[in-house]
């Protein structure tokens, strides 16, 4: 049985035991792709309610919920944030995603406990399975040469907003290969295999085609560069091109 199989075996193991006991249950952390196999199961067809989250708006690694229709309580994802900051600031290094990713994972735990890194300054901010927090308080002290600190966040308000950087360009048409491209700046054309090898997202759900044309806040996602939201068209010019505006996540 490979991963995907296992997966969805795991999934439907899942959604039955919330069926049939009248309980939540619980996924860990889905990536892009799992989350699209996931809505493809049509899992309301038995009698189940699913429900997506990462921990704050907009994640892109997300925790699945089934419950029945109709449940009569109120639940919480078992979802910690825990904060990453250096011991001594001034000897500290410019890290980056990457840095504290490989981190966590070098204590030994699975990607899937993991759910999104957000970073700000010297600072960062991951989501974890709740019944991981005390693990990664107590072992993770090191990103790469750095001595850290890690710490539960009881707060919301105390998990940064996400940065953006604010791209503006023109286009012949909205497609989302000519958005991606302008994105990450390069050539449309060599956009296509991204595309067409199911790397591209559009809030979520998985598109393979090379003239599908994105909405106006669209969340797009291109695993192994990034993703952006694309803010619509501002202008047309005298050519007839598009002009049209992007945020893409730092």
């Amino acid at each position: 049985m490979d991963k995907d199989e296992f997966l969805l075996k795991r999934i439907r193991e899942l959604a039955n035991l919330s069926y049939q006991r009248d309980i939540v249950t619980f996924t860990d952390f889905l990536n892009l792709n799992e989350q699209n196999m996931l809505v493809s199961l049509k899992l309301h067809q038995i009698g189940v309610e699913v429900k997506l989250f990462g921990g704050y708006e907009h994640a892109e690694r997300q925790m699945a919920a089934f419950f029945p229709g109709g449940l009569g309580f109120s639940w919480d994802y078992p979802i910690d944030c825990l904060k990453i900051e250096p011991k001594a600031l001034r000897f500290s290094e410019e890290l980056g995603h990457r840095d504290y990713l490989g981190a966590l994972l070098n204590l030994g735990v699975d990607r899937s406990v993991v759910g999104d890194i957000l970073i700000k300054d010297k600072e960062a901010w991951f989501f974890c399975l709740h019944k991981m927090s005390d693990f990664f308080i107590e072992n993770l002290i090191r990103v790469k040469h750095t001595t850290v600190l890690v710490s539960r966040v009881e707060q919301a308000e105390e998990i940064p907003e996400p940065e953006f950087e604010m791209t503006n360009g023109t286009c012949a048409s909205v497609r989302l290969d000519a958005l991606i491209g302008l994105a990450f700046q390069t050539s449309r054309s060599s956009m296509v295999s991204f595309i067409e090898s199911g790397l591209v997202f559009v809030n979520g759900k998985l598109i393979t085609s090379n003239g599908y044309e994105p909405k106006e806040g669209d969340i797009i996602s291109v695993r192994g560069k990034g993703r952006f939201i694309y803010d619509g068209v501002s202008r047309q010019t005298k050519k007839g091109r598009l002009g049209v505006r992007i945020r893409k996540y730092v």
